[in-house]
């Protein structure tokens, strides 16, 4: 009993078994949504180059509901050893949390921040048959049928769904929401004619948009975006406070070892400062 007492007290002395050596094994990054939207696509370009630095393989483990809180949760509640981590986004870890009267977790003090990974901008995109092709005309057709636009979301709460309140506000209409599981999903959907417009992030738009599959409108954000020079924004169109912008950042649950905070944040700096992983990020416009 005695050598049990002396062992345990080394090991709170020392810290938990392994922080100074992770990863051993492989890390699963949870990403919240369904599979092939923004989130995603981030959480895969980043899982391959953290995977490169870190020596062990990053597993993605796509967990969607709740606008993104099913996934989210699931962190929060994961052992905080460094194995299980978050791609975390403006929606599950700021948004969420006022959006909702009973969140599943709660954003700052459930999860242990390791690194900001993206700041992008969001792109207003049509069914590529909509009656319009810019901003101006946009909104003229919007106002022209207020009944029939449907936006699709990524669930309540989620930052699509953010920047379509924002639109309405704006505009003065009323765009039907249609909640999905991701917006990967509702891209889906869009190109299918099912669904009117929604704001995407760049990074899932953009091969839609190059491939025509979708109409970009506008970009969401202060300033052009990165593959979409040519676009303006809808500022520039006379509607300065439609800045739907997001970020992405990697998280543990609480408690995860100081020591392997600070490795995935110099992983993850390496990563997104590696020209390879950088031109990838860009090219999806992040």
């Amino acid at each position: 009993m005695k050598r049990l007492t002396i062992f345990a007290l080394l090991l709170m002395v020392a810290g938990p078994a392994g922080a100074d050596d992770w990863p051993t094994r492989p890390v699963t990054l949870v990403v919240p949504y369904a599979a092939g939207g923004p989130v995603d696509a981030l959480g895969r370009i980043l899982g391959t180059g953290l995977s490169d630095k870190l020596g062990q393989q990053i597993t993605i483990e796509n967990v969607g509901g709740a606008g993104g809180m099913t996934g989210s949760n699931r962190v929060a509640k994961a052992a905080p050893d460094g194995y299980t981590m978050l791609m975390g986004s403006t929606s599950v870890l700021a948004q969420n949390q006022t959006l909702y009267k009973h969140p599943l977790y709660d954003a700052a003090t459930d999860f242990a921040p390791a690194a900001m990974v993206t700041d992008s901008a969001r792109v207003l995109i049509t069914r590529k048959d909509f009656p319009a092709d810019n901003f101006k005309d946009f909104v003229a057709h919007v106002k022209a049928h207020p009944d029939s636009i449907k936006y699709g979301t990524a669930g309540v709460g989620s930052g699509v769904h953010i920047c379509g309140i924002l639109l309405n506000q704006a505009l003065g209409t009323d765009m039907t929401m249609v909640p999905y599981r991701g917006t990967a999903p509702a891209m889906q959907d869009m190109i299918g004619g099912r669904i009117d417009a929604f704001a995407e992030q760049i990074s899932t738009a953009l091969p839609q948009i190059q491939g025509k599959a979708v109409k970009a409108i506008a970009t969401m954000g202060l300033e052009r975006a990165p593959g979409l020079e040519d676009l303006p924004t809808a500022a520039e169109f006379g509607y300065p406070n439609l800045d739907c912008g997001s970020w992405g950042a990697l998280v543990f649950p609480k408690g995860t070892p100081e020591p392997i905070i600070r490795g995935l944040a110099k992983a993850a700096n390496e990563t997104v400062d590696d020209p390879a992983i950088r031109k990838r990020l860009v090219e999806v416009g992040v």
